[in-house]
């Protein structure tokens, strides 16, 4: 599936979001850090090898140089079977060293596809009192963003590729797959190298700013000033609950400071 355009991240009004608003920066937290201990799969299985698998493994490490000479030996001696469930032991643990490095290490920053769906509202925007921004995924960080897949199962590492190629890319994915009871989410995600980053983005890569639809006018009109002062073409839309359909609608306004419309002569 190609990328969104655009992609939301609802945040509550508080210090914290003000700040990371003024420094044009989004954080990428430790996933130890998430509420849910199963909003992903942290955790993988195995896929158990076919016996061609386990051969062609044994075939690999009889050659490698990098293999100790104690494993090449293991691996000639035994037998398909019990190579196999070697092989399925020894990838278990190395997948779970992986994974808490993974988990130590690496940051992610969570976005969705969707800015009006009322259970993304109550449980990240502040319970309808906060505000979501609109990125465009023609900048960096949001242009590497990767779509969360939901699924009925965990997943499966196929630990033979993992043995064979070091190919420990397939952690990622975990950090990508979640329950099928997230789905509403629409959830996609970025990943950092180091966790407890803030990264810095371009002005422009903020289009626009939904406030939701019990928000106070001091909290709007300060996200405004922000806002106003050093992303200029920021879009505004104010949030109202839609009388014909379960979400919220919005309507686009244009800010003027109180200021600026007294220059005007709009207010006196």
């Amino acid at each position: 599936m190609d990328k969104p355009k655009t992609i939301y991240k609802y945040a509550s009004f508080s210090a914290q979001s003000l700040r990371n608003l003024k420094a044009q920066s989004v954080y990428f937290g430790s996933p130890l850090g998430f509420n849910d201990p199963y909003d992903c799969a942290l955790k993988a299985g195995v896929t158990h090898p076919s016996d061609s698998d386990v051969e062609a493994l044994r075939a690999s490490y009889a050659v490698r140089p990098d293999v100790p000479p104690d494993i090449q030996k293991l691996f000639a001696q035994s037998s398909t079977a019990d190579l196999r469930e070697i092989v399925m032991r020894n990838a278990l643990q190395i997948l779970d060293k992986h994974a808490e490095g993974f988990l130590r290490e690496r940051g992610v920053t969570c976005f969705s596809e969707c800015n009006n769906d009322l259970l993304m509202w109550s449980h990240y925007g502040g319970r309808y009192k906060g505000f979501c921004l609109g990125f465009s995924t023609s900048y960096e960080p949001f242009s590497k963003i990767r779509r969360v897949e939901y699924a009925e199962e965990m997943p499966k590492i196929d630990a033979v590729d993992a043995l064979m190629h070091g190919n420990f890319d397939q952690m990622v994915d975990l950090f990508c797959t979640k329950s099928r009871s997230w789905a509403y989410e629409k959830e996609w995600r970025c990943l950092h190298q180091v966790a407890g980053t803030l990264f810095t983005y371009e002005a422009e890569a903020l289009e626009s700013v939904f406030f939701g639809p019990d928000i106070d006018l001091e909290s709007l009109e300060i996200i405004c000033l922000i806002l106003a002062g050093q992303n200029p073409n920021v879009r505004f839309w104010r949030g109202h609950r839609s009388n014909e359909r379960f979400e919220v609608a919005f309507e686009e306004f244009t800010y003027t400071s109180y200021l600026e419309a007294k220059k005007q002569g709009i207010i006196t």
